[in-house]
């Protein structure tokens, strides 16, 4: 089964980063990375930091299974839950990256404006990619159970809770103003009805800098 984890991580980072990359800049013109951003002593510089370390980790966590540097020996069912929960992972992110449409992006310019996306799952959850991201991850921590693969659980949970707490939601606040703030009042964050805004919090948040797909 870690052959079958690194096969399928391997062809997600491939579909979801690059060739998803290559079909963004194909009808846009851009790639839509836009890099870590700030200094060590922002928020989103951390966040972006800790995605990379994330998707390394995850990557290294089948690798090192299938070498036999670390051992992993998950129970059929276990690991078949967990194949299934990747697989239902991968393929909601890349719904979630094909709904955003001209949108999507990885990273955050704070000086350039982009359509806020609140149809389909958006309609349902704001940051639907970055669920269905951590879902992915969860599925691979039960299909290669290794201390590398939770470690790639919880470095991307802390990157994702940094770039959109204190990133993206300043960020859409200060470019769509009051949509983004009935939006997001009546939207869960990462699960339905979960994570709404109250206007007064939306009010005192300011835009800052950082990197991360807009999930």
């Amino acid at each position: 089964m870690s052959t079958v984890a690194l096969v399928l991580y391997a062809l997600a980072l491939i579909v979801l980063f690059g060739v998803r990359s290559w079909v963004q800049h194909l009808r846009t013109g851009s790639t839509g990375f836009k890099g870590i951003s700030g200094t060590p002593a922002d928020a989103g510089w951390w966040g972006g930091v800790l995605f990379v370390v994330a998707i390394v980790l995850g990557l290294a966590g089948p690798l090192l299974a299938v070498t036999g540097a670390v051992p992993a020996d998950p129970h059929p069912f276990v690991a078949g839950t967990g194949l299934l929960m990747a697989l239902v992972g991968f393929a909601a992110t890349l719904a979630g990256q094909t709904g955003m449409g001209a949108s999507w992006r990885i990273g955050v310019d704070r000086a350039e404006r982009t359509e806020l996306v609140t149809r389909g799952v958006f309609a349902v959850v704001r940051n639907p990619i970055f669920t269905a991201m951590a879902l992915a991850q969860l599925g691979m921590v039960l299909l290669v159970p290794t201390w590398v693969s939770a470690a790639a659980l919880v470095a991307l949970v802390a990157a994702v809770e940094l770039q959109v707490r204190a990133i993206e939601e300043p960020y859409l606040l200060h470019h769509h103003g009051a949509r983004y703030a009935d939006y997001a009042a009546h939207t869960g964050r990462f699960v339905p009805g979960v994570g709404r805004i109250r206007p007064a919090r939306q009010a005192a948040r300011r835009p800052d800098r950082g990197a991360s797909p807009r999930g």
